[in-house]
């Protein structure tokens, strides 16, 4: 690997350096061969994967650190919080020259850990592993992980599980909380830091007549893109506390995560989450609130007698977000119908479409599939109300009429995926894997990796429709 250590170069405040605490019996669990080589990994690097993703080697170049940072959860402020169970254990570059953090998850307790163990257990692992593999796969801006290791080391949740660790890769671990503790508790350090973080991921705002504000305009425009994309393949990230963002706009901090199977905009995926806040429906909202926090915290980078100007300048930014992230999301959604973004009427037939889903509880990625592959009637079958379904079906063909179909029908094809991770996927993997078995853990990560092609030679029935209605779903809580 070839390294470009920056974050130790910030001040000593925000962050604490400790060693891994290894896990008794740490052994393979799946390797991610193709990252590890856009990574730069050596051949000699890849044997020891194991070694390196159980914490047991680590780098000359890189002492591991735990980052301290603070945030709004479930929208109150809930102090210091920062790593309590991973530890930052290298900076490298990519085959682009692109820095990419490996980030070591289960890492043992820091001393930001507050009551937790420090520990992760195999089924949160399988769930990050695959689903930052998924949304990659998907075009989604996402974490990812070389690989993760299981053991012989108890840990106890809800019941004793297998102790775990993820090796996980992101373009930056810089959360919008990391502004929020500096504001907090050294506020002394925020000019630095930011002047940092905008060196280092965004260069070319150093250029713009005001910096701050262009990096500024790139977090929207680049976490409203996120968002629009999640909401496009029925993504919900289940926690998107402000310490859960990154300044990136790149998906960040699996947990109770979910891909929604059929259409309910109101899904809550989160058994933790009572009120619905981190719905499916309530996740571009969320995205302008959890802007809005972070912008208050940049306010002191202005000089006293330019504070109220730099705060209107702040405030009509952010004005921004709701048509970036409508443009995002009304281009996606004409792509997956199939019609041309331009049409006055496109994105009403695309609502149309998702109230037939919504009120006939359809499947959300196989009916787009299904209407990209024209199977009409199969979609009028699982209709109550037929009336409703042939009116959108009158009003798609008027729209696509006179519109060059081909390409259209194109878009389509790279824009409806034949998978996404369902929750019961992901629970049989997690069950085999509990029993040593990783077999299903490898079939999924192959599936997931062409999400865009059909494999009939390996999906199986429930790859392609969700559990009967007469089975419970998958609940899952914020210590998966």
């Amino acid at each position: 690997m070839i390294f470009n250590t920056l974050y130790p170069a910030l001040n000593a405040k925000l962050f604490h350096q400790q060693m891994p605490k290894t896990l008794q019996g740490a052994r393979a669990g799946h390797f991610n061969v193709a990252l590890a080589n856009e990574l730069q990994w050596t051949a000699e690097e890849q044997q020891n994967w194991v070694e390196i993703c159980s914490g047991q080697k680590t780098f000359a170049e890189f002492t591991p650190l735990a980052m301290v940072y603070a945030g709004h959860q479930f929208g109150q402020w809930a102090g210091q919080l920062g790593d309590g169970r991973g530890l930052l254990i290298g900076q490298v570059l990519d085959r682009q020259g692109k820095t990419i953090d490996l980030h070591l998850k289960g890492a043992g307790k820091t001393p930001y850990s507050r009551m937790g163990d420090g520990r992760a257990v195999l089924r949160s692992v399988i769930r990050e592993y695959l689903a930052g593999h998924a949304l990659n796969s998907l075009g989604i801006a996402s974490s990812n992980a070389i690989g993760f290791t299981t053991s012989n080391h108890a840990v106890q949740r809800e019941q004793l599980e297998q102790g775990a660790m993820l090796l996980r890769t992101a373009d930056c671990h810089i959360r919008f909380g990391h502004f929020e503790w500096i504001n907090q508790y050294a506020p002394e350090l925020l000019k630095e830091f930011t002047e940092k973080a905008i060196e280092w991921y965004f260069p070319e705002c150093l250029n713009a007549e005001q910096p701050i504000l262009a990096f500024v305009d790139q977090v929207i425009e680049r976490t409203a893109k996120m968002i629009a994309q999640w909401q496009l393949v029925g993504f919900a990230h289940g926690v998107m506390n402000t310490d859960n963002l990154n300044i990136t706009g790149s998906t960040l901090d699996f947990g109770p995560y979910g891909f929604m199977e059929r259409f309910r905009p109101n899904w809550i995926n989160n058994h933790s989450d009572h009120q619905g806040r981190y719905s499916y429906q309530n996740q571009p909202s969320i995205g302008h609130w959890n802007l809005w926090v972070w912008i208050n915290n940049l306010v002191p980078l202005a000089k006293a007698e330019d504070r109220e100007q730099f705060k209107q300048e702040l405030v009509k930014a952010l004005e921004q977000y709701e048509p970036k992230f409508l443009a995002f999301y009304q281009q996606g959604l004409a792509a997956k119908m199939g019609l041309p973004d331009f049409h006055k009427d496109s994105f009403d037939c695309g609502m149309a479409f998702l109230k037939i889903m919504q009120s006939e509880q359809l499947d959300y990625t196989q009916s787009f599939i299904r209407l990209q592959e024209q199977q009409y009637r199969a979609i009028q079958d699982d209709c109550l109300n037929i009336r409703q379904f042939e009116d959108f079906l009158k009003q798609y063909h008027a729209i696509r009429e006179h519109q060059d179909t081909e390409q259209l029908d194109a878009a389509m094809r790279l824009a409806n995926p034949h998978y996404i991770l369902r929750n019961h996927m992901a629970q049989t993997a997690i069950e085999a894997a509990q029993r040593d078995d990783f077999s299903e853990v490898e079939r999924l990560f192959e599936l997931l990796a062409q999400p865009f092609t059909h494999q009939p030679e390996r999906e199986r029935p429930a790859d392609l429709a969700p559990l009967p209605s007469d089975m419970p779903d998958v609940m899952v809580s914020c210590s998966s």
